[in-house]
């Protein structure tokens, strides 16, 4: 584990008074490190610069999935519901609900330094996995990826010690294909919108709401990439998702609700 403050501690105390100046200034520099949980120089650097330093897993996902979502101007109502998907899926309570709503809107505003709680994450690399796979979902939730979001995604990968690579072999899990496309309606197409999602022109909003979510949890590709599925089971899965998304989007749009 390394520790930047006792390190400077030891070194400052050195120049000031030789060796119990040094065992002095490492004594209380550890005890900042323990404190403020600083184990990088980015660490550091993070607190200085007023930026959270210390966000717990839930956070930590949230606030990253504000900062793609913000990415490229604007949030849209699909970035929305793919973290109101998450919260369900983590099963948070009502007041978790809110610090990750509360942490969504600080990525937003793309103020934290990242780096500082991403590379802690190197010693938890099934961690860091999941934390990459939900941001590739999060990025796909409007249907593309931009330049942008990718950048992101790069920078952070980076920081969770995961080699380009590595990267790109997880990107193509969750990158649709054009041959194994489904029989989706394009975009603008409201009735077979409604085809997708099982319902008709009569039906009740909240029944709507009830078909979309239903159809969600069966094709989330978490479900799949736990349980062993192909890459193509997983592409497949995530092109669904996005399907479903933008048929809700345009039914919810057309129906004012």
């Amino acid at each position: 584990m390394f520790w930047p403050v006792t390190l400077l501690g030891a070194v400052a105390g050195w120049a000031l008074a030789s060796i119990p100046g040094a065992l002095l200034g490492a004594l209380l520099g550890q005890v900042l490190d323990r404190r403020l949980k600083l184990t990088s120089w980015a660490a550091v650097r993070g607190r200085f610069r007023g930026a959270a330093v210390e966000l717990d897993d839930e956070d930590l996902l949230f606030t990253l999935f504000g900062r793609l979502a913000k990415s490229d101007g604007r949030v849209l109502e699909s970035h929305i519901q793919l973290a109101r998907e998450e919260m369900q899926r983590l099963g948070l309570d009502e007041s978790a609900r809110r610090r990750a709503m509360e942490a969504f809107a600080r990525g937003k505003q793309g103020r934290d330094d990242m780096r500082a709680p991403l590379e802690p994450l190197r010693q938890r690399p099934e961690r860091a996995e999941v934390l990459l796979r939900a941001c590739w979902r999060m990025a796909w939730a409007d249907g593309r990826v931009s330049a942008a979001e990718q950048a992101l995604i790069r920078q952070w990968a980076r920081w969770l010690g995961w080699s380009q690579d590595a990267l790109r072999a997880m990107a193509d899990e969750y990158r649709p294909k054009q041959q194994e496309r489904p029989s989706v309606a394009p975009v603008g197409d409201y009735h077979a919108a409604l085809r997708l999602l099982g319902v008709d022109g009569a039906t009740e909003p909240a029944a709507i709401k009830r078909a979309y979510r239903r159809l969600l949890s069966q094709h989330h590709p978490d479900k799949l990439a736990g349980a062993g599925a192909t890459p193509a089971q997983i592409r497949a899965a995530t092109e669904r998702t996005g399907a479903l998304h933008q048929a809700y989007e345009l039914v919810r749009s057309r129906r004012g609700f």
